[in-house]
């Protein structure tokens, strides 16, 4: 199991950049969640196998069509920060 947390900067915000990520981290079988963040950001929890959340790391980089990232930060964290099945806030 690998655990990561991503915040991703530029045009992600109204574009259904969580709700893609939610469809994308449901196809890789993660859990965990997309929310948006009062500066602009989107901050993603994945958990799942290494290969899915790496997956969906390279995914994050560019988002859905309508999204512009400009950046995409990785951090560590723990598996019981997720719940059941991955969700938007």
């Amino acid at each position: 199991m690998s655990a990561a947390r991503f915040f991703v900067a530029g045009k992600v915000q109204g574009v259904w950049f969580r709700a893609s990520t939610r469809e994308q981290a449901l196809a890789l079988g993660l859990r965990g969640y997309a929310n948006n963040l009062a500066d602009g950001t989107v901050e993603v929890l994945a958990v799942g196998d290494e290969a899915a959340v790496t997956r969906l790391a390279e995914w994050l980089g560019h988002g859905p069509t309508q999204a512009r990232v400009d950046r995409v930060i990785r951090e560590p964290a723990r598996e019981d920060e997720a719940g059941e099945g991955f969700v938007c806030g």
